[in-house]
């Protein structure tokens, strides 16, 4: 009988060969999941996928063939390495909203805010440098720096989110270290996981912390315009243009499937991101940095983004709604914006554990645990409320709630031990659903 190699196995024959940044690499704890979240009977409130049904598909369609027949021999060649000067003078347009002031110049547009983010890190940190980011962080995040061998040291947040006074003790523990924080990384606005925002005075007593530190700012800000009441918080960019590189996406206020993000940066870290982005991709698509310019030119994408506030509003509300009426033994945030609700468990259930049980059932969340580079987070899970339909959020809660009671009578029984830990337990493949 033959065997597959594995990779990262001593059935690879490449095992010996790979490079020593590799060894930390690992599959997301959500991959596996996606696989089976995606089924269509799984109430899915694991993945933040924006519903982008609400969109005008029958206008984009149009205006992307316009745009192909009148301008394809451009839009399908080679573009601009740093990206299209006319998507840059957009992208400041909407900046604009959060209250940055920024010269087309300074953006380099990327293939996704993920690949920004890559980019960032790939021109500062050197194995074993220091990255220190809010506790829970962003699992995307994290992949990255652990790809680069970034340390991550996480600071507490609370419903404010991060905490200044956490940030300073960490910043001085690590300078008493002779230990070099490369950059804070921070989701200020509609946090992901936590959902959370960090308040004005806080904003500007973080920029204090981290300029006295000589700290580099970070702010990935995904979410930024989908206050559930309208409310834009100005961005750390807009406070500090010196000392902050602001991560942008088209994903979350148009569609992802453009992949069509930005990075603002001071002028030298953008020639930097702009040296870094032509060796790693030569130049981002032209083609959908031209289609996301026409959406913007034939169509109300102000208007659309006031759309998505309500959609997701609604789904908030439903989220909560049923988490009230049915797991009441848990508690959680209520988010003004963004995609996500952080619930806690009741004590002695781990959200790891639980995972392939709660599959079984036809429901999935992300556990917390996948949002710490230490470990920690077991006792919360995330639950999207963007995708599914305010019905199908009651139903997945409703599912939900009936293997959070089934634990809790384990926990009653035999105590946090009497149940599978989550090294012995694997998430159901989609043959098993």
């Amino acid at each position: 009988m033959s065997v597959s190699p594995g990779a990262g196995t001593r059935l690879d024959p490449w095992f010996g060969s790979y490079a020593a940044r590799t060894h930390g690499m690992k599959a997301s704890e959500t991959r596996a999941l996606f696989a089976v979240a995606n089924r269509p009977e799984v109430v899915s409130l694991a993945g933040g996928m924006p519903n982008i049904a609400g969109l005008p598909l029958e206008i984009i369609a149009k205006i992307t063939a316009d745009l192909i027949a009148t301008e394809g021999t451009v839009a399908l060649q080679y573009g601009n390495g740093q990206g299209s000067p006319i998507l840059r003078e957009r992208t400041t347009e909407v900046m604009a909203l959060e209250g940055i002031a920024v010269h087309p110049d300074d953006v380099v547009v990327t293939t996704g805010s993920q690949q920004a983010l890559d980019l960032v890190t790939r021109i500062f940190v050197d194995p074993g440098d220091v990255i220190v980011a809010e506790a829970p962080s962003y699992v995307g995040a994290l992949s990255v720096f652990r790809a680069y061998q970034a340390d991550v040291i996480h600071v507490a947040m609370d419903a404010n989110g991060l905490i200044p006074e956490a940030l300073a003790e960490t910043l001085a523990s690590c300078r008493a270290a002779a230990r070099k924080v490369k950059f804070l990384y921070t989701v200020p606005t509609y946090h992901n996981p936590a959902g959370v925002s960090l308040t004005q005075p806080r904003r500007e007593q973080v920029l204090e912390i981290c300029r006295r530190a000589g700290v580099l700012v970070v702010e990935d800000n995904p979410y930024g315009l989908l206050g559930f009441d309208g409310r834009v918080f100005p961005a750390l960019r807009s406070l500090d243009s010196d000392g902050v590189v602001y991560l942008g996406t088209f994903s979350k206020t148009f569609a992802p499937g453009y992949r069509v993000g930005w990075a603002a940066a001071p002028h030298a870290i953008r020639e930097k991101l702009v040296l870094a982005s032509e060796s790693a991709i030569l130049c981002p698509s032209h083609a959908s940095q031209l289609s996301v310019c026409a959406y913007m030119d034939a169509c109300d994408w102000q208007g659309q983004i006031g759309q998505y506030r309500a959609l997701y509003r609604e789904r908030r509300d439903a989220m909560v709604g049923s988490l009230a009426e049915m797991m009441p033994e848990c508690s959680w945030n209520v988010p003004a914006g963004g995609f996500y609700t952080w619930v806690r468990l009741p004590e002695g259930i781990d959200a790891r554990t639980m995972l392939p049980r709660a599959t079984t059932a036809l429901v999935a969340y992300v556990s917390g645990s996948a949002f710490y580079a230490d470990g920690q987070g077991a006792d919360h899970m995330r639950l999207s409320f963007c995708y599914p339909t305010p019905e199908r959020i009651h139903e997945g809660i409703r599912r939900l709630a009936g293997v959070v009671s089934k634990e809790l009578e384990l926990v009653q029984m035999f105590g946090p031990e009497g149940s599978t830990t989550a090294d012995d337990v694997q998430v159901p493949s989609p043959d098993v659903l």
